[in-house]
């Protein structure tokens, strides 16, 4: 989600306490949108990262920061000439616009204090990062906007400066009393009481206008005409309380919401509860922690979505084009099940070519394999004999048999690289950090799936398999894609140890470390249970999972990775289980 105008209100106000008397010591620009300011003061140096992405614009102090190119950019290297040793003397917002000034006092090259500004625009799309001059017009921009892409408000060395155009017909909280803030909405031809909130208020995002709604009506959205005197009263409270917390900080909190599954989903200055039983709310120690926790993981989430869906697409493909290759080959296999008919054209034809007279199109003979004794009609090439038509069957015949024989070969080999294929996309939708996808990658260049084009670099070292404890205290481990199930199985684990493997599902193989102990069945349970949630069955209920001693598990001959026969198996049915991955999941 976006910043709104609220949010940047607390922000600011975080930013001012702490940033109180700092003066600019380093400037640098980890990517073409990105920059971080060292700021230094009394309290040691701080980091402030802004950003001018389209998805995750914002301003925050931050702990950890992007790794710097080896060479900086223009843009840093403009900043550094201009704001190097300046001071910041104020942080400045317009209402609640989705814009964040910082003056900075600096030192021209005639030793004069000039001041300059570093505009911050968090407005969407259009976010943008300048440089502004004491004289009001733009030094430059992170993002430049010649008129040619904008004729209103081109963002060009030397062209006045101009803030964001303000949305018409919206009140700010911060000036308007809750009163004028209800006429408003009443006044508002909406669909929804959040909507007509969200059109009448600047700075309120909709997730804050749907709590306000939420609160108001506790129950189903109802349009601002079919609203109570009460639902009224009640809408002034919480419009009134929204005012408050952004006026005197009152009940102003960093508060971040999260899914069930523990994936950010918003963030606010107050409370929510909205959301109900569906999803989990926390504090946070800073607005500035929020938001750095937020898009830290936002970001990773999707810089690996990004490399997992060239790798997707990949594996979609190659899918895709067996799966055609097999239709095909089926259909082949199909017709090659008439090969005893042709035979036995090619039988009664030379058994009765006397009865065939020459040039015929097509003959009627005696089936002396029907034991009702009936006749029989066989095509003919005029152009041939009655033998040479029986050997065109014969060797029509003689085709379909190897056909046969070789089709069924092909396809079982093709049916065997789906499911191969089936394993490798579990394991992508189960990576979690770049050496997961790294090795997924691997894992296809050697495959021959990817064509391998970058210059080989030395192999990092594997990843480790997942660790787990059981309730009793019992080692379990879980291999995250096919080669670490490889390495899993045959290398680390011993032969006195328990496999574990979902039955005929793609999944990872699961390791009881037993050091010639006995299972108890409380370990034996669990590693199913971790088995099952990490298979491509870990949405469903009562997954088979089979086990047996690693000794019994062996990998054929030019087999793909992750690929295993085992014998004297037992199964066990189960249930996914989030929680207890969670619970017995080892750091």
């Amino acid at each position: 989600m976006a910043l709104d105008g609220g949010m940047i209100y607390c922000l600011a106000a975080e930013l001012r306490e702490a940033l109180d008397g700092v003066r600019v010591d380093k400037i640098h620009q980890p990517s073409r949108e990105e920059l971080v300011l060292a700021l230094r003061g009394k309290a040691g140096t701080k980091k402030l990262y802004l950003s001018s992405r389209v998805q995750s614009a914002r301003v925050h102090l931050a702990d950890a920061t992007p790794e710097n190119p080896a060479s900086p950019p223009m843009f840093c290297m403009l900043l550094r000439k201009h704001l190097t040793g300046g001071k910041l003397a104020a942080i400045r917002q317009d209402g609640l616009e989705r814009v964040l000034y910082f003056d900075f006092d600096c030192i021209n090259e005639l030793g004069d204090v000039v001041r300059l500004t570093l505009a911050a625009e968090m407005t969407g799309r259009h976010s943008n990062l300048v440089l502004i001059g004491g004289d009001g017009r733009v030094i430059d921009a992170i993002k430049r906007v010649d008129p040619a892409m904008n004729e209103e408000r081109p963002i060009v060395p030397s062209a006045p400066y101009q803030p964001p155009r303000p949305l018409p017909d919206r009140l700010s909280p911060l000036d308007a009393d809750r009163d004028r803030l209800v006429e408003a909405v009443k006044r508002c031809q909406a669909s929804s009481l959040s909507d007509a909130l969200l059109r009448t208020t600047q700075g309120l995002s909709p997730l804050v206008c749907r709590e306000v709604a939420s609160l108001t009506l506790r129950k189903a959205e109802k349009r601002p005409d079919e609203l109570t005197d009460e639902e009224w009263e009640r809408l002034a409270f919480f419009v009134g309380r929204v005012r408050e917390t952004l006026l005197t900080g009152e009940r102003r909190v960093p508060y971040l919401i999260r899914t069930l599954s523990g994936e950010p989903q918003a963030f606010c200055y107050m409370p929510i509860t909205q959301y109900g039983l569906s999803a989990v709310g926390s504090e946070a120690a800073s607005f500035s922690k929020l938001l750095e926790e937020f898009y830290a993981e936002k970001d990773s989430r999707e810089r690996l979505a990004g490399r997992a869906h060239d790798i997707l697409k990949i594996l979609v493909n190659a899918s895709a084009r067996i799966e055609r290759k097999l239709e095909k080959q089926r259909e082949e296999l199909a017709r090659s099940g008439d090969r005893d008919k042709w035979r036995l054209y090619g039988d009664l034809l030379i058994a009765q070519a006397y009865a065939v007279p020459p040039g015929a199109d097509e003959a009627t003979v005696m089936n002396y394999y029907d034991e009702n004794g009936g006749t029989i009609t066989i095509p003919l090439d005029p152009s041939r004999s009655a033998a040479a038509n029986a050997q065109r069957y014969y060797k029509e015949y003689r085709k379909a048999q190897t056909a046969e024989r070789v089709l069924t070969e092909v396809i079982a080999s093709g049916e065997a690289e789906l499911r191969y294929l089936d394993s490798v996309l579990d394991a992508l939708s189960r990576a979690s950090s770049m050496q997961d996808i790294a090795e997924v990658r691997q894992e296809l260049i050697d495959g021959g799936y990817i064509r391998h084009t970058e210059k080989r670099k030395r192999p990092t070292a594997p990843a480790e398999p997942l660790r787990f404890r059981s309730s009793d205290g019992t080692l379990i481990l879980v291999g995250r894609n096919n080669l670490q199930n490889d390495r899993l199985t045959l290398k680390v684990a011993k032969g006195s140890d328990l496999w574990l493997h979902t039955k005929n599902i793609p999944g990872s193989h699961v390791i009881i470390r037993l050091d010639g102990a006995a299972v108890t069945e409380t370990a034996l349970h669990e590693a199913a249970v971790l088995a099952a949630t990490h298979s491509k069955a870990a949405a469903s209920a009562q997954v088979p999972v089979d086990y047996t001693f690693v000794k019994f598990v062996h990998k054929p001959a030019g087999a793909k990775p992750g690929m295993v026969i085992y014998e004297h198996q037992q199964t066990q049915y189960v249930t996914p289980d989030e929680a207890l991955l969670k619970r017995l999941r080892e750091l």
